[in-house]
């Protein structure tokens, strides 16, 4: 039985290269059905998704990881992040019922953000265009470029579920000759190549790790949850409110009577009135 929404970490034993696979559904569907989204569209979301959840594997601290692409069109924007305890979230936006043979077709002339946050503020932000047919080739320019590694993706989504899988090239460690491990890696890959999408999102992925890998044995680590959550509370949408002009408050209040506020990214609305916006019940300024 395939063990969804979960991540899993795995390194080569005789090679410095390690990977992780991950498999969604309930935590997919949830970020896919806040909105009205075309089944590209929903393809896309999963692929961003697995992905995210790929590069949370380089989060050595309590952060999150935010993979955006923004383009012409027919989607503006395509966000996910995914915190360093597996939590995502994400959105589209644009031309939500757009349709494409593949799921890049849809960000056209864009580019490719992955911004890397610290709690307590530090963040870092790398950019690559998106000049390859698919996320997993965009990301490998990305890491190529941007981190020097040798990165390697695989990604699909299909009817409701997403999968991937990343291998990454380690330092020097277990082997220091360069064409050895020019070599090993070499071999990784090949081996990795011949999964198919079908395999990705339905084995378990200890399974699939075994039949790519039966010849050049992995540690295979215990698998994580992935969820959904969002980070949006009626107390930060409250925070946020509370920085609009006190006239401009006061207006919104006496046409509508309360102030509604909604997350796109989850679909919540909160609801205020008066006596919820601290300046305003101070003094009373609406009847």
């Amino acid at each position: 039985m395939t063990l969804y929404d979960s991540s899993l970490r795995f390194l080569f034993n005789d090679a410095d290269i390690r990977g992780e696979c991950v498999v969604l559904s309930d935590a997919l569907n949830e970020v896919t059905t806040v909105h009205c989204y075309s089944d590209s569209i929903k393809k896309l979301l999963g692929e961003f998704a697995a992905a995210a959840v790929l590069i949370s594997n380089n989060l050595k601290y309590q952060g999150k990881i935010i993979l955006q692409a923004r383009a012409s069109g027919p989607l503006e924007l395509v966000m996910m992040e995914c915190t360093s305890d597996l939590q995502i979230r994400g959105i589209a936006r644009g031309n939500l019922k757009a349709e494409a043979a593949t799921p890049l077709e849809l960000l056209t002339t864009g580019q490719l953000a992955i911004t890397i946050e610290r709690d307590g503020g530090q963040r870092y932000q790398g950019i690559v265009a998106l000049e390859s047919d698919t996320l997993a080739g965009a990301l490998e320019n990305y890491f190529l470029q941007s981190e020097q590694l040798h990165t390697r993706f695989w990604l699909t989504a299909q009817q409701g579920r997403a999968a991937g899988m990343m291998l990454q090239q380690l330092p020097a460690q277990l082997q220091q000759q360069p064409a050895t491990r020019q070599d090993q890696w070499n071999t990784a890959c090949i081996l990795a190549e011949t999964v198919t999408p079908d395999e990705l999102v339905e084995l378990p992925p200890s399974v699939m790790l075994h039949r790519l890998f039966y010849e050049t044995p992995v540690r295979i680590f215990e698998p994580a949850d992935v969820i959904f959550r969002c980070s949006c509370s009626r107390e930060r949408t409250l925070n946020a409110l509370s920085l609009l002009p006190e006239a401009e408050l006061v207006e919104l209040l006496t046409e509508e009577g309360a102030i509604t506020l909604h997350c796109d990214m989850c679909g919540t609305d909160y609801r205020f009135v008066q006596s919820d916006i601290p300046t305003l019940a101070e003094n009373g300024r609406v009847h």
